[in-house]
């Protein structure tokens, strides 16, 4: 069953932001080894736009402007604005469904109003290096840029495995491939040290894969879960999703960590796709 997220807790968020950098509250994502379980006593099924007010007090550094990005990119289509992948089709599939831009630039003319998971995740890192580098556009060279768009400058799909988008959009691990791998702006975590506004990839049973933003383990009834946030079909586009963790086969969960490395990431470099998920026990 798919819910909603909508209790209403407080959080801070602070962070300073230049041209090249941004520094964030000191206060650094928990790292002590223990597993982060949501109320799930206050789930219901609505969209809502509050991830950074309830989920920001389990998390910290990069991870919150993480959270205020699912915000920003929810409130393009606050009841989930459509779900569709269709390589072929005429107009082409839409990642996500706006006009995506960083620092002002475009990334994608939006085809369509729909979306999919990949390109739900990856609207949400773009919307989060907007928050934290509000002065970027003068700091990222044009060959980065282009890296990043998610479609080609004539409007045409960019293909998987092809530049930053084309990695964080591949099958298997692309959020791996494209942010700790292709342009070290991030490291992988292990599954007990996930945190809210860490990204995560899922493997299922069934044989699927998933882009998703992680925002907490559940426990109800003895039944382990995950709450997570992304594009799919069950919502009608974006929504935050409860499932157990018997339908998980595996997961790579990878954490935004040194975004400044945007301005400085060799754009022809290579990643290993051989890499096995985390079995979440």
């Amino acid at each position: 069953m798919f819910f909603k997220i909508i209790f209403s807790l407080s959080a801070s968020f602070i962070f300073i932001s230049s041209a090249h950098a941004a520094e964030v509250s000191s206060a650094a994502v928990g790292d002590e080894g223990q597993w982060v379980y949501v109320d799930t006593t206050a789930i219901v099924s609505l969209q809502h736009l509050s991830h950074e007010a309830i989920f920001g007090k389990y998390a910290g550094g990069y991870n919150l402007p993480v959270l205020k990005a699912i915000d920003i990119v929810q409130g393009h289509a606050p009841e989930g604005g459509g779900y569709f992948t269709g390589i072929s089709t005429v107009p082409a599939e839409s990642p996500i469904g706006y006009d995506l831009d960083l620092f002002g630039k475009a990334l994608l003319a939006a085809p369509r109003s729909t979306s999919y998971c990949s390109g739900s995740t990856y609207g949400v890192l773009i919307e989060a290096l907007n928050l934290i580098f509000p002065y970027g556009g003068s700091s990222l060279s044009a060959d980065r840029l282009e890296s990043l768009r998610l479609q080609e400058l004539n409007g045409g799909r960019r293909e998987d495995g092809v530049k930053y988008w084309g990695k964080w959009n591949d099958d298997g691990w692309g959020s791996n491939y494209a942010l700790v791998q292709y342009s070290g702006m991030g490291e992988d975590i292990a599954p007990e040290l996930a945190r809210p506004g860490d990204f995560m990839n899922i493997s299922w049973k069934s044989g699927r894969g998933h882009s998703v933003v992680f925002l907490g383990w559940y426990r109800k009834d003895g039944e382990r879960g995950m709450v997570y946030w992304s594009s799919q079909k069950n919502t009608n586009g974006f929504s935050d999703v409860v499932c157990p963790l018997s339908s998980v086969e595996s997961v790579r969960i990878v954490r935004l960590t040194r975004p400044e490395n945007l301005f400085t990431f060799d754009v022809n470099k290579q990643v290993n796709r051989k890499l096995p998920g985390d079995v979440l026990n």
